[in-house]
């Protein structure tokens, strides 16, 4: 039983992507000599309820009693905890590495607070930002534990939130530079590689021994027979396959770390598909600008209908606000609206048309208020998920749990349709994949990289799944295979993304699955690379190995044209000209190389 007397309580706000869900609630009372603390977490993703609740017992310097997990989307109140032992202490609890990184000082009711600022490193993957005020309670955290961008407040700062996220974004691309001072460029300005298995992604037949020459981030020559001027700086391809870099279609690049893991598994191009505004600007300019490590990066600008079951902070209502958000994302450089599930059809066509105004295209998830067939002639230019597409393809009346024959009526009317508009698919077969996977398969069986990644996501994906048997899991793959397989033969675009899958290596999943699914090792190269670029209007500048093309290469070993997972051999990576050492890309984040 707690003892009588004091008890200290509080709540924070809980946003998913800036957009403000639900709330934490926590107390801590004396209890048999020590503490106890309780804390019922509570919050709507998307219209999905989630709670927590969970105790946890300390001694009375906060030393824990009970184990607790703290990796994951899990209550921030213990995370406060965590803090006040390092206080305590002088030292986090293993493995936990926390650094005091600054002060600043927010108005709350007319009041100075001051705050210091933190990160936290190996409580998930990159480095979480939190604040704790003068009293030790926590303030605010910025994290994407969950694998989308989530904020906590403390409600009485709940005014300050804007602030402590600009704050938490400097110190992202501070965090940002940090990881660039690990990680040297070996080669830029002017280099050659000499010697690779050259496949260029134009469908030419691979070039043995190889030159291709680099000057000033562009290609400036490649083939067979070219001579390395005098002087040059040489790379030895010998015994690798020189590639296109490789596109990723669907991330949400939540954290500064992203970047080098994509780097180090080829990806030279990403499509983010929906996260927070400031952030995803200040990482494409890092890049873009400021030479800092990741892929160049293309933003979708993310947009669903208010209330409490949207998705992130950027909503319309009415077809002028939908307008209005289209005008802000196409100033800020956004190449794409995003839409989302609660959107209303005359909203979607107006983000449409205005979007099309401007040279943007739409992609998105089907709002519910459309089916994919009208989606598609509401705007929407590109799909995001298969399963708005398959849905099409199910007989009539059938629901989504009716089997889909890829030789049905309703199937050719779907891949008809899809084609003669143009329709670009990414599947996101491997997420798919890994979110749903059986507890009866070992993750490691179909996503090897798992074996490489740092702990809290090797327990994040191993935790995925539900109670599906094996069987099950394999007959669901098989459907979605055949139903990519069937899109890809009739000449529907399709374009691979990995979602919140394992950074990097769900890329890699991607393109085997569609290998399996009937593409040839090379089709889904250049699914990965031409393709994509096609997709996104950039196919003049990148997508293929050739004069004048942006110098976006991968070196890696043995044949992809042999065995397409020869791809996760990437030794070498070349962004804009610069190139990276791979193993070196993954250590700096946290994988094993």
């Amino acid at each position: 039983m707690a003892a009588m007397g004091w008890a200290e309580t509080g709540s924070l706000t809980i946003h998913v992507i800036l957009h403000a869900v639900g709330e934490e609630r926590y107390e801590i009372v004396p209890f048999e000599g020590g503490l106890k603390l309780s804390t019922a977490f509570e919050y709507s993703d998307r219209g999905t309820k989630r709670t927590k609740s969970a105790d946890l017992l300390m001694k009375a310097d906060y030393t824990p009693v009970t184990d607790f997990a703290l990796a994951g989307p899990t209550p921030f109140a213990p995370q406060m905890a965590m803090m006040r032992y390092w206080k305590a202490h002088g030292k986090a609890p293993a493995p936990l590495d926390i650094r005091l990184e600054g002060h600043e000082a927010i108005q709350v009711f007319g009041k100075t607070i001051g705050l210091d600022r933190y990160t936290v490193g190996n409580l998930m993957f990159g480095r979480e930002v939190l604040w704790m005020n003068e009293k030790g309670d926590l303030a605010a955290a910025m994290t994407f534990a969950g694998g989308l961008p989530m904020e906590a407040v403390r409600t009485e700062y709940e005014s300050a939130l804007p602030q402590l996220f600009r704050s938490g974004v400097a110190q992202e691309m501070a965090d940002l530079d940090a990881i660039g001072r690990q990680v040297p460029v070996e080669h830029k300005g002017a280099f050659a590689i000499v010697g690779a298995r050259l496949i260029d992604a134009t469908g030419a037949a691979p070039v043995e021994n190889s030159v291709v020459v680099v000057r000033d981030g562009r290609i400036s020559a490649a083939g067979a027979g070219i001579a390395v001027p005098k002087g040059m700086a040489v790379v030895d391809g010998k015994g690798k396959t020189l590639l296109p870099g490789l596109w990723e279609m669907h991330i949400h690049a939540s954290g500064v770390e992203f970047g080098p893991a994509l780097l180090a598994a080829g990806v030279t191009t990403g499509r983010d598909c929906g996260g927070e505004f400031d952030y995803l600007v200040a990482a494409r300019d890092a890049v873009a600008k400021k030479g800092a490590i990741g892929p160049r990066l293309l933003l979708a600008g993310l947009v669903d209908s208010g209330g409490l079951k949207a998705f992130g902070h950027v909503t319309a209502e009415n077809p002028e606000e939908g307008r209005a958000v289209v005008d802000r994302y196409h100033a800020a450089g956004f190449e794409q609206i995003k839409l989302y599930t609660f959107l209303k059809p005359d909203v979607v066509k107006a983000i449409a048309d205005e979007a099309h105004k401007l040279g943007m295209t739409v992609t998105g998830h089907v709002p519910q208020a459309l089916n994919a067939f009208e989606g598609v002639e509401a705007g929407m230019d590109q799909i995001n998920h298969l399963n708005y597409v398959s849905n099409m393809m199910r007989p009539a009346g059938g629901g989504r749990g009716a089997a889909i024959d890829v030789d049905s009526e309703a199937a050719r009317k779907a891949i008809q349709f899809f084609k003669e508009h143009g329709t670009v698919v990414d599947p996101t077969a491997g997420w798919g994949e890994m979110a749903g996977h059986s507890k009866e398969v070992d993750v490691a069986s179909f996503e090897p990289g798992i074996a490489k990644a740092p702990v809290v996501l090797d327990v994040k994906f191993r935790g995925m799944g539900g109670t599906t048997t094996a069987e099950q899991m394999h007959a669901r793959m098989a459907q979605t295979l055949a139903v990519i397989g069937t899109l890809h033969k009739a000449g529907v675009i399709i374009v691979p993304g990995s979602d919140t899958g394992l950074v990097g290596y769900g890329l890699h999943r991607e393109l085997e699955l569609y290998v399996q699914a009937g593409m040839t090792p090379l089709e889904a190269i250049q699914s990965a690379t031409i393709v994509s670029a096609r997709a996104m209007k950039l196919d003049r500048d990148s997508g293929t190995v050739e004069v004048g093309k942006r110098a976006d290469l991968i070196l890696v070993e043995g044949d992809p044209l042999a065995d397409i997972s020869n791809l996760r051999k990437v030794s070498k990576v070349i962004a804009n000209g610069r190139m990276f050492d791979a193993g070196k890309l993954w250590e700096s984040v946290g994988f094993r190389p």
